[in-house]
């Protein structure tokens, strides 16, 4: 199957397509600012220049499109029929780029979070993941707190009622 466009049209719709302020990565930064988080973002200094760097956190997100970072198992995450071998290898060398930048960025003592771009494709989507997030990072400050609706184990609790009496009779 041939392009519909022409090169020079193919060409411009591509050097459209943004590397920073995608809509998925304004979505999330959002929703965390609504929660209270304060962040940096596009830090060059750091590897991959990640979208959304959350210093007192340690913490690290990268909002990455499905499609340029081939989200496994997600139907944007297509291969295009034309061309093949040369999208196979771009999306490779994007997946392998994006493992080195973690890693180094383990190495430096930083959490790295991927939220995927389908995570964040319909409009209550992105308060979900920013709670999955904000939950995630109030545990690093805190990590003694239970989690919500949890009873630690190693609180042994009494039972704080009375024997059980049958009304209608007195109690002795």
């Amino acid at each position: 199957m041939t392009d519909i466009f022409t090169t020079e049209k193919r060409s411009d719709i591509m050097s459209r397509i943004r590397s920073k302020n995608t809509k998925p990565e304004i979505k999330l930064r959002k929703a965390l600012f609504a929660r209270g988080f304060r962040y940096r973002t596009n830090d060059k200094r750091l590897p991959g220049t990640p979208d959304i760097v959350l210093r007192k956190y340690g913490t690290i997100i990268f909002v990455n499109g499905c499609f340029w970072h081939h989200h496994p198992d997600c139907k944007i995450a297509t291969t295009p029929k034309t061309n093949t071998e040369f999208w196979q290898n771009k999306i490779k060398r994007n997946r392998q780029r994006d493992l080195e930048n973690y890693w180094k960025l383990g190495e430096m003592g930083w959490e790295v979070i991927v939220v995927w771009e389908c995570e964040l494709s319909h409009a209550h989507d992105a308060d979900v993941v920013a709670d999955k997030i904000a939950e995630r990072l109030r545990r690093k400050l805190s990590p003694e707190l239970p989690k919500p609706y949890e009873i630690p184990e190693e609180l042994e609790m009494g039972i704080a009622a009375e024997d059980a009496t049958e009304y209608g009779k007195k109690p002795q």
